[in-house]
């Protein structure tokens, strides 16, 4: 069974910039494991313009940061996850996560829909332009 990535961004705060929300089958894994206060992966780097983000998935695995604890990834622990294409499937496995959180399972994905997802949330380019009153 393959799950299903949704990817979205959240408008820039008082305290960080915008920043992706991670879906997997409709549950938030990020906001979970990093905690009240703590952050996901800014939308600047995790969608870069030029389109070569981080979790694009190849045939060469990487790790990939997605979040970190209010008190700091270098105090507590990142939440990062190692993503790897295999043919036409895309695997997230081997989570780390912060100091005292759940470790997800390994999520495998449908690279077709994996990718259009990603590609829809790279052109959807509504967060660079927002009001600060």
């Amino acid at each position: 069974m393959f799950h299903r990535l949704e990817v979205s961004v959240l408008p820039p705060g008082f305290r960080w910039a915008a920043q992706l929300q991670v879906r997997i089958n409709g549950e938030e894994v990020v906001a979970e494991a990093v905690g009240e206060g703590g952050r996901g992966p800014f939308a600047k780097e995790a969608l870069p313009a030029d389109g070569h983000g981080p979790l694009w998935a190849t045939g060469e695995g990487r790790r990939v940061v997605l979040g970190e604890p209010e008190c700091t990834g270098g105090c507590c622990g990142y939440l990062s996850v190692f993503v790897q294409r295999h043919g036409g499937m895309v695997e997230w496995s081997d989570w780390q996560v912060p100091v005292g959180k759940v470790r997800p399972p390994a999520f495998h994905f449908h690279a077709a829909q994996y990718d259009a997802e990603l590609i829809r949330a790279l052109t959807d380019r509504r967060w660079q332009v927002y009001r600060s009153d």
